[in-house]
């Protein structure tokens, strides 16, 4: 006759995943906005960061969000994770990689409606944002300005919306480097070290 063992309940923990998805942010936006403001040239050795810190980065920051439930940061980090795979795409067909028959049949119009696309979704994720704190808030503002930037240029052929983007993408950088460093020094001090700000709205 066997004895009934008691039943177990194993929780399984799963670190903030926000650091690294911010952290992922803050060096292809930084490398990126270098090339847009001039301070470098091309776009050969942005795709790189583009690809393991814009894309990779971010799309384990929303893997392990969707295994907190977090729903906001999955769908946040996942999108732009993707983002930046449709924009590593998109560098590779200019250049010719992809073949000729491509690089010679793309109409850049359909990558201003993309940015078009993203700055809708963009701005509702800003508003759920502000129930968060107010550098991640501040963050996606910026990602606003930014698709508004890329969306005049690319569409328009915008001198203002080209610098517009290549500031907010440097600001974009700066903020999301402060996040990351708020996310994991704040967890590992078990104390506020980098204040980000109380919710601008309730949930």
């Amino acid at each position: 006759m066997h004895s009934e063992q008691p039943a177990q309940n194993v929780k399984i923990v799963v670190a903030d995943p926000s650091a690294i998805g911010l952290l992922g942010l803050a060096i292809v936006t930084l490398v990126a906005s270098s090339q847009k403001l001039g301070i470098t040239h091309d776009v050969s050795l942005v795709l790189p960061w583009a690809l393991f810190l814009g894309s990779f980065a971010q799309l384990f920051a929303a893997n392990a969000d969707s295994k907190l439930g977090n729903t906001f940061g999955a769908t946040a980090f996942g999108a732009y994770g993707l983002f930046w795979l449709g924009i590593a795409m998109t560098w590779l067909i200019q250049a010719g990689v992809m073949g000729e028959t491509l690089r010679e049949t793309a109409d850049i119009r359909e990558l201003g409606i993309a940015f078009v696309g993203y700055l809708i979704f963009t701005l509702f994720m800003t508003y759920g944002a502000a129930s968060i704190h107010k550098v991640l808030f501040f963050i996606f503002v910026m990602i606003d300005f930014l698709f508004i930037g890329l969306a005049l240029s690319t569409l328009f052929h915008s001198e203002f919306g080209h610098w517009l983007a290549a500031f907010a993408e440097l600001f974009i950088s700066l903020l999301s480097f402060y996040g990351c460093g708020a996310a994991v020094l704040n967890t590992h001090f078990g104390r506020t070290v980098l204040p980000v700000g109380k919710p601008l709205i309730k949930r």
